[in-house]
């Protein structure tokens, strides 16, 4: 009875070491690593969406994109095709978008790379503009844009350009074209 006990964990010992020396064998003995470069991304999301709303439960802004990419390192997320909306009480809302976007590791600023077109459609109290330009910083907490580039406002039948633009989207909405301001304006 003692010999057959002694059998069996002799017969485990030996099955223990085949097992040991098989792993040393093909050399899958440990966990690898994994060598991440110091500026690369901790996350990626597909089809994102953030809606802010207001005190009273109002949606006061909206961002979508296509795909964020957050790095770890720095902190900066790329958005590809952002799309960002400034919504009012009596008015339809501003939307800006992109080809791509740079969001700040604090988020308070957003740097739209490329063309950059910004419209606000008409309504009964506005008219519709369209506004396009590049390379525009947003600032989405106090609501407020502005380029060094050439800016093309356009509410037809009237066209203004100049180089340089700020642009606040809150009450009391003030839109400043600052450098060789030209135009054409329908006459009544």
């Amino acid at each position: 009875m003692m010999q057959a006990n002694y059998t069996r964990y002799l017969y485990v010992g030996v099955l223990a070491l085949l097992s040991w020396w098989l792993v040393q064998l093909t050399g899958s003995g440990g966990v690898q690593g994994i060598v991440v470069g110091p500026h690369s991304p901790d996350y990626v999301s597909k089809g994102y969406s953030k809606w802010e709303m207001d005190g009273q439960g109002k949606l006061k802004k909206q961002l979508l994109t296509d795909e964020i990419i957050h790095f770890s390192d720095d902190g900066i997320t790329h958005l590809l095709n952002p799309l960002i909306s400034f919504y009012r009480d009596s008015a339809p809302p501003w939307v800006i978008r992109s080809a791509t976007g740079i969001l700040s590791a604090d988020g308070k600023e957003l740097l739209l790379n490329g063309k950059v077109a910004i419209d606000r459609a008409a309504s009964a109290h506005v008219l519709g503009l369209r506004i396009n330009t590049s390379n525009l910083k947003v600032s989405p907490e106090t609501s407020y844009a502005e380029t060094k580039e050439q800016a093309e406002l356009i509410s037809p039948p009237n066209w203004t350009t100049g180089k340089g633009m700020k642009l606040v989207f809150v009450e009391p909405i003030r839109l400043q074209l600052l450098d060789k301001v030209k135009g054409k304006y329908e006459k009544k």
